[in-house]
């Protein structure tokens, strides 16, 4: 009934196992598909310690189709992209996500990454959670992308200047145009092992998106098998803490919504089954 949609490959070069193995967990934890979403390759050298080279992206597009192929009938495995949202590189990326038959594209803002700090980085540090938070916005607002990923990372970074009765204060026109667009925003179960120890994005800001009526996609941002599907039913406690009924994965680049209830009931009933 539910996908593991964020996962990853080692050509990113900071993940271990193939999406065979990533399949194996989805399928062993009860999860209807998995969706492969390395990080794109990006031109000029761009970050490229931490995603796969152009010239590898035909290999990742046969990893997943290996995948998919051995698993056909048991666990529907998805070839998707984490793609990262840098302006100036909009091009690039359209033309990029025209490229394969994408099912899910995540859109991404890094700033750990030296590309980031270079350009948007600052003394002062609550500004830099400002600029992360329009970046945000502006990822959604490119038309590109069904998702945006883990949408409050810059707090792991700024943790020292991080409150979140001030950044709500830029959040909330964030989430007004990111609503505008009809772009889902991600529940990253991941967050639990960052700086700050919390699912991203955080509950009041879960709350707020619930306001809008932004859809959510649930990820566990794997980057070893034994990640798929980590913390789904603690994930799907808290979105209904914040309003909200369902939760949406996507095929073809297309919604499909399920229930939160009938989803934690599968996860439950096929935990109890192991």
């Amino acid at each position: 009934m539910l996908f593991e949609s964020h996962s990853h490959t080692p050509l990113c070069k900071h993940a271990t196992g193939d999406p065979v193995e990533y399949a194996a967990v989805a399928e062993s934890r009860g999860l209807s598909g998995l969706h492969v979403t390395c990080h794109n390759p990006m031109p000029d050298g761009f970050s490229s310690n931490v995603r796969m080279g152009l010239d590898e992206f035909d290999e990742y597009v046969d990893l997943v189709a290996k995948a998919t192929d051995e698993f056909r009938g048991r666990v529907d495995v998805c070839l998707g992209l984490e793609a990262d949202y840098f302006e100036g590189y909009e091009a690039f990326l359209e033309k990029q996500l025209g490229s394969a038959d994408f099912h899910f594209v995540l859109g991404s803002v890094h700033p750990q990454i030296a590309e980031w700090r270079k350009k948007y980085w600052e003394d002062d540090l609550t500004e830099v959670q400002r600029t992360y938070f329009n970046l945000l916005a502006k990822t959604a607002e490119t038309g590109m992308f069904d998702s945006v990923s883990h949408p409050d990372l810059i707090k792991n970074f700024t943790k020292e200047a991080w409150d979140t009765s001030v950044a709500l204060e830029f959040i909330r026109p964030a989430l007004d145009r990111i609503a505008a667009t009809g772009v889902a925003m991600e529940l990253n179960t991941s967050g639990v092992l960052k700086r700050i120890s919390e699912m991203n994005p955080f509950p009041d800001m879960l709350r707020e998106m619930n306001l809008r009526g932004i859809p959510v996609t649930l990820g566990a941002d794997a980057h070893v098998p034994e990640r798929v599907g980590d913390g789904y039913i603690t994930a799907m406690g808290l979105l209904k803490d914040a309003g909200y009924e369902e939760v949406r994965y996507f095929k073809n680049r297309k919604p499909i919504n399920v229930s939160i209830d009938a989803a934690i009931e599968s996860l439950e009933t096929d935990s109890a089954n192991v």
